[in-house]
This record gives structure tokens, C-alpha cells and sequence, in this order.
């Protein structure tokens, strides 16, 4: 093989995690070859629609708190280095049962690290969000510091600091082998056959596909992404309303955006989603036509808490989401290969914002064999395989 086709690290799958995983290997001067089956960006897996929560007091679990205190870190530094912005701070407010483990959980992580959270009267909450119809019954929080990130923005700004570095990014080369061949790992697509010391899996919802003998179950579920036109864009646009969440009892839980300005990719609409599971999929054989259950639901949400945004649907596109059995991530070496193969996956949904994250720590374990950062909570260690 000749030796251009021999590299430091091969990434697997240049979307979210890999897409950062590229750049921060490529910036310590690894031989980098990331390998996308799709384009860079695309709209096939998980990244696509516009935008993606970012928070600090998180109600998943207060273990992941430090993570988002360095990819709120992580995310600065790029925007500085590429003199681009990602981070978007519009707050978000909470609404649902205050017995909800997303209510107590965001009190907790709060709670835990001093994350500045407000917790509203019902009139309080109208004088700042008076869109928002909310049932007296409800508690009502608010985080400062939290707003949305770009994702394709922030995918094609890593994709292209990596290249900076000197990283070598194919796209629409589909993996369709690797195995260990001695000291190496070999990677076969369908285009060529390289080899690389260290192999970083990054495939999204394709990650049972490139590892079937993974210790764990990972389910891929259709998600869908919605867009209104409210008769009143202004007082729903960024810099005038938040982001939000809402836990509803017999739904379960929405989320939604401010409008974003054109420049941001379309649609151009109030954009909203149920954070629920989906249908599960093959990413392969997948129907992205809406049907009548998934328009109801999104008409639910609206005319029971946000009436003047009406119910003028312009949109609505499907994502992916890939869960672990316990819906927390999974970061960790391969095990049986010597600390050569390197999984992120199972972001479950909740995964974007640590994208700065999760690419320094692949780096890591891909070059160091270990990370200073706290992610042992999401080894692979914790299904007892």
C-alpha cells in the first residue's frame, strides 16, 4: 500500500463528532484522513435544521455539566480562530410539573454548580414571554446563559479548520470494511484501501452498521422538525424571543426556537420539535414524508401554548436520533483492540452542543489513550459487556 495511504488517524463518518474530532487531531499534527459518506453538511443523519439547544443546567444529569463548561469554552475558541459566530445566547425557559425530573433536574444541576436559573411567578413569565400560554399548574425556569448553536455552520467551519491543519477530508466515500491487520487497522470504501495507526468511529446512526459486534443495543428513531409562519414574525425573532422547552403530561416534551434571519438557511419560520422517540428506522430505508400524526402533534403544542403563532405550517423535515440503551452517550476505546479503535455514539438526541467537546476528547484517546476530562460515566464499561 502506497505510504500517502497510510495515515496517523482515520475518522469514520465527518458529521457532528467527527467533523471536531478531525479538527483537533489535525491542529496537534496527526496525519488525519476523515472519510463521509454523505457531504459535508447533509441532511441524511442528525445535524441538519438550522439550529440546536445549548445549556449548562442540565436535567439529563448533572455529570455532563463540566463537559458543557468546556464546550462552551471550546465553541469561543472557534468562533475566535475562524472570526465566525455559532453560539447564539437567547436563554431558554422552562415550563411543566414542578415534580417533572426535567424541572427537578434542572434545579439540580443548577443547584450543584451555580448556573443562574430564575424561577418566575406566572406573571412574571407573561411580562417576558407573553406568546407563551402556560397552565397555572406549571413552574416556569429560566437559564441565561443558554441559547442554540448552528450546526451546519459549526460542522463546515470544523471541517475546514481541519483542512487548515493539514487534515484530508473525502466526502461521498462510503467505509464498507476495517479490521486490525497486526500493528495497523486497515479501511476499506469504495473508492480505496488506506490504513491508519488509530481509527475514530464518528457514523451517527451507521454506527451499528460499522460496528455490529458493539456490546450494546442502539436504536435509531425518525424525528421530525417543524417550521410555522406566525402572523407576527418580529416578536418571534432572534433577539426578541427565546428558546424553550416544554414538558407537557400527556405529550411529553417540545422544544422550540426563535426565527432566524435568512442568512441562516432556510426555512425561514418559527421552528419547533417534539423531543420524544420517534419511529425506529433503518438510516438506510428511511420515509421522510411527514404524516397526519406528526402535523396534529405539532398543532397540539401550538394552539394549546403558543396560540399567536398560529398554525401555518411551512415545513417539516425529519432527523435522526441514535439512543443508547440509557440514553447517555457513549465515548470510549473499542475494547478487545489494544486502545487503537475509538466509538463516540448514542448521542440520543442530546448530543450537539458537546460537539467541541467530544472532538478534543476523541483526540485524546485516539493519541493519549486516556482524557483529563470526566467522561467515565459514558464508558461502555457502565452495560456490564
Amino acid at each position: 500500500m502506497p505510504q500517502s495511504n497510510h495515515f496517523d488517524v482515520i475518522v469514520i463518518g465527518v458529521g457532528s463528532m467527527g467533523s471536531s474530532a478531525c479538527c483537533f487531531l489535525a491542529e496537534c499534527g496527526m496525519k488525519v484522513l476523515g472519510l463521509e459518506q454523505f457531504d459535508i453538511v447533509h441532511e441524511q443523519g442528525s445535524h441538519a435544521g438550522q439550529s440546536r439547544i445549548i445549556r449548562k443546567a442540565y436535567f439529563e444529569h448533572p455529570d455532563y455539566v463540566p463537559l458543557l463548561e468546556r464546550s462552551y469554552h471550546n465553541w469561543k475558541k472557534l468562533e475566535q480562530q475562524t472570526t465566525d459566530e455559532v453560539y447564539h445566547r437567547t436563554g431558554i425557559v422552562y415550563f411543566g410539573p414542578p415534580e417533572h425530573q426535567t424541572m427537578a433536574g434542572v434545579r439540580k444541576s443548577s443547584s450543584l454548580y451555580d448556573i443562574p436559573v430564575d424561577s418566575l411567578s406566572k406573571e412574571e413569565s407573561f411580562n417576558r414571554f407573553p406568546a407563551f400560554q402556560i397552565p397555572a399548574d406549571f413552574e416556569i425556569l429560566f437559564e441565561h446563559d443558554a441559547g442554540l448553536v448552528t450546526p451546519e455552520r459549526a460542522i463546515l467551519l470544523y471541517a475546514e479548520q481541519a483542512r487548515k491543519y493539514g487534515a484530508a477530508i473525502h466526502t461521498h466515500e462510503k467505509v464498507s470494511a476495517w479490521k486490525e491487520e497486526g500493528a495497523k487497522i486497515s479501511v476499506v470504501t469504495d473508492k480505496n484501501d488506506y490504513t491508519a495507526d488509530k481509527l475514530v468511529i464518528t457514523a451517527g446512526s451507521w454506527t451499528s452498521k460499522m460496528i455490529p459486534d458493539l456490546k450494546t443495543e442502539l436504536k435509531v428513531t425518525r424525528q421530525t422538525l417543524a417550521w410555522v409562519n406566525p402572523g407576527d414574525t418580529e416578536k418571534f425573532s432572534l433577539g426578541n424571543f427565546p428558546c424553550w422547552f416544554i414538558e407537557d403530561p400527556d405529550r411529553g416534551m417540545f422544544y422550540g426556537f426563535p426565527i432566524l434571519p435568512e442568512r441562516f438557511g432556510g426555512p425561514v419560520g418559527l421552528k419547533l420539535a417534539s423531543h420524544r422517540p420517534g419511529e425506529m428506522v433503518d438510516p438506510d430505508r428511511i420515509n421522510r414524508r411527514s404524516n397526519d400524526e406528526e402535523e396534529a402533534n405539532i398543532r397540539y403544542v401550538l394552539s394549546k401554548y403558543l396560540p399567536e403563532a398560529g398554525n401555518d405550517i411551512i415545513s417539516i423535515k425529519t432527523c435522526l436520533y441514535t439512543y443508547s440503551k440509557d440514553e447517555n452517550f457513549i465515548i470510549d476505546h473499542l475494547p478487545g483492540y489494544n486502545k487503537k479503535i475509538v466509538v463516540a455514539c448514542g448521542f440520543s438526541g442530546h448530543g450537539f452542543k458537546f460537539v467541541s467537546v467530544v472532538g478534543e476528547i476523541l483526540a485524546d484517546l485516539a493519541m493519549k489513550g486516556k482524557t483529563e476530562l470526566p467522561v467515565a460515566f459514558l464508558s461502555l464499561s457502565r452495560f456490564g459487556k
